[in-house]
């Protein structure tokens, strides 16, 4: 709460600096893109605490765009008929690197924190919405790719290359099983095409998310939604660029909240 106050104190600030220049109409709401859940089969319509969710899913309990029921069918069932071992001819996906995947799931089925990404989609049946480049810390990223780098996979992009057949997803004809390091070669790469450029990995030192964090401590990733829906807000509809004054005083801002 202090920190939101911050924000809006600052972007009070921010207003003032812009109404002689302003081109087009300033949003003075950038709440509209905080506490927000995209819209999808399993996603609540609006973030809310829960009493409990499943194991890796349990940090974002306190504010969550899922329910137990789904965090539970996460980790106990191929959620969406999604085969993570679909090179298990060649080897299964190691505990250490599903963990990883699990982590991410946890993170797109309960964060309410995705608002200033959200796009929406047509193409797909579970959801009509999506988060795309959501900003995520490299050593997150590193993580995750170096726990799968001697895992298997068929393709590149998970979102869009594989073959669906009967509910369950398959490599695409032709495609060979390698590891994950020889796909993708990078952790930066990686995440980027993973799942269709949902993430963008960005040095620690930028605003950025975490996909690990201690829920009883907080969740660190509402300083960053706020961060970035404050800065749209500051551009405002008449373009989409930022004056440098305004995106130090962010930062600051961002750094002070800390």
């Amino acid at each position: 709460m202090e920190s939101k106050m911050r924000y809006m104190l600052l972007f009070v600030f921010i207003a003032i600096l812009r109404f002689e220049d302003a081109t087009g109409q300033l949003s003075l709401d950038p709440s509209d893109l905080l506490d927000v859940c995209i819209d999808s089969v399993n996603h609540k319509t609006k973030p809310g605490p829960e009493g409990d969710l499943y194991k890796q899913c349990s940090p974002w309990k306190n504010r969550s765009c899922c329910v137990h029921e789904t965090t539970r069918n996460a980790h106990l069932t191929n959620l969406y008929g999604f085969e993570y071992d679909h090179c298990g001819a060649v080897k299964n996906m190691s505990k250490d690197c599903r963990r990883h995947f699990l982590q991410d799931l946890c993170f797109y089925e309960c964060s309410p924190n995705i608002g200033p990404w959200v796009v929406k989609v047509s193409d797909m049946k579970i959801r009509k919405e999506r988060y795309f480049q959501v900003p995520l810390c490299l050593s997150d990223c590193k993580a995750w790719f170096y726990a799968c780098s001697g895992d298997y996979t068929c393709t590149d992009n998970w979102t869009r290359n594989f073959i669906w057949k009967d509910g369950q997803n398959t490599c695409p004809e032709g495609a060979k099983c390698r590891t994950f390091l020889e796909v993708f070669e990078t952790a930066e790469n990686f995440c980027r095409k993973v799942w269709d450029e949902s993430w963008e990995p960005v040095p620690d030192e930028e605003p950025c998310m975490r996909l690990w964090f201690d829920g009883e401590k907080g969740n660190p990733n509402e300083r960053v939604a706020q961060y970035h829906a404050y800065k749209i807000a500051a551009m405002g509809s008449g373009g989409d660029t930022i004056h440098p004054t305004i995106s130090l005083l962010l930062l600051l801002t961002f750094l002070l909240t800390s």
